[in-house]
């Protein structure tokens, strides 16, 4: 039994990991969250107090902590005892924490690809780039490392493999469809890190068709989807972190992400960009400051934490998958829908970063359990998705699917 859990960040996603880790304390134990400002850390634990969440009478403390400095993160994993560190900080912090896990030999997890500050869009598949040559220092340590364990990336991980699984034969699709149907009310916002968020969509979209990498523009390829709940809705073709990591495992399949956009975005991205407004690359003011323009948008556009208490609508993000099943053509979608309102109403947090939030509170109960305690690194299509699957539909996430039997919920007991 692994117990203690270390929270890195503190923003929208980190506020849901600290709420959901309180709701579970009595397995997970003490619980520590630690960023570079800790009146943010203070003021999260402060929100968990105020609605009771603590399962348990048990610790929760704030630290302050520059997460890029590998050694102040394994001297506090040390300090705090913590056996499960949960990163859900910006991606720049993926590999100073990974590498302060294996030296402390605890359990880590995140919720996106590392990047760094100056590069954008690498060549794929990105997970080589970093994560991956970590495999066998991982594996030498007995280090459980589990990577992209949100929702997209994660969850949609396990769809792909629970297709694999239960659904499907052989596979020859999987598109991976994420909508936000919500409203912030803002006139202009992003969900999550702005510029994150940004960098996302400036690079080359990389799609995983043919058994080769394709690669297009950002909006070059769109489509209408009609899914449950939300209905009719545009997504277009995107680049994204978990079509790195299923492309090497289901090498003869196209393996595609498509993330939905109303005009209105488009239309101001595309403003923001073609005036380099998006660039990471520093410029210099006629009074002499040299500024980065990405962070000066990130700088005034709203914090996606204020979105939550006007947030409105839902999500459905979920896999259609493709392929053979008794030697016939067959598909099934697998999918969950949340509510931006109901994630407010017990979090205090929008839909968006509810999804993002719970998963790697549902892994790290399986570690403090044994069940995906695996002693190296994985992906998360890599292990047993209804343990996973089964948490989720406990701790507020439930799974539907939706084949040719219809539509019902995935409830494994």
């Amino acid at each position: 039994m692994k117990k203690n859990v270390l929270i890195i960040g503190a923003g929208g996603v980190a506020q849901v990991v600290a709420h959901k880790c309180a709701q579970h304390n009595d397995v997970l134990g003490d619980l520590h969250i630690a960023s570079r400002t800790k009146s943010k850390c203070d003021d999260i634990i402060a929100s968990v107090r105020e609605k009771g969440a603590m399962k348990v009478a048990g610790t929760f403390e704030a630290h302050a902590l520059d997460a890029k400095d590998s050694g102040a993160v394994a001297d506090l994993i040390r300090k705090t005892g913590c056996q499960i560190v949960i990163n859900v900080g910006t991606p720049y912090v993926n590999m100073s924490v990974l590498d302060a896990c294996i030296a402390t030999g605890v359990a880590y997890m995140d919720t996106a690809i590392h990047e760094e500050p100056d590069k954008i869009c690498e060549t794929p598949p990105w997970y080589a780039n970093y994560e991956w040559k970590k495999r066998e220092a991982c594996e030498k340590a007995g280090v459980t490392a589990i990577l992209g364990v949100g929702f997209d990336p994660g969850v949609v991980n396990a769809y792909a493999r629970l297709a694999e699984d239960q659904f499907l034969d052989t596979i020859s699709e999987i598109d991976i469809v994420d909508i936000n149907a919500g409203s912030h009310g803002k006139y202009f916002a992003t969900n999550f890190d702005p510029e994150i968020n940004f960098r996302e969509f400036t690079g080359t979209v990389y799609s995983w068709q043919g058994g080769e990498w394709r690669e297009n523009k950002m909006f070059e390829v769109g489509k209408e989807w009609d899914l449950p709940v939300v209905g009719k809705q545009k997504a277009y073709m995107s680049g994204h972190d978990e079509v790195h990591s299923l492309s090497q495992r289901y090498k003869d399949a196209d393996v595609r992400f498509w993330m939905g956009f109303g005009d209105h975005y488009i239309n101001v991205f595309t403003v923001l960009k073609s005036i380099g407004l998006l660039s990471e690359q520093p410029v210099t003011t006629a009074e002499g400051l040299e500024v980065v323009p990405l962070k000066v948008v990130k700088a005034v556009l709203p914090d996606p934490a204020s979105l939550a208490p006007g947030y409105t609508g839902k999500t459905c993000i979920g896999d259609l998958v493709k392929g053979t099943k008794d030697g016939k053509p067959a598909e099934v979608f697998i999918y969950n829908v949340a509510d931006h309102k109901e994630a407010f109403n017990e979090v205090g947090s929008q839909g968006i970063s509810y999804t993002a939030g719970v998963p790697p509170v549902a892994a790290a109960i399986l570690i403090a359990n044994g069940t995906w305690d695996v002693k190296k690194m994985a992906n998360v299509e890599d292990l047993d998705p209804k343990p996973f699957i089964s948490v989720l539909n406990r701790i507020g996430l439930p799974t539907r699917v939706k084949d040719a039997a219809g539509d019902r919920a995935v409830d494994f007991g």
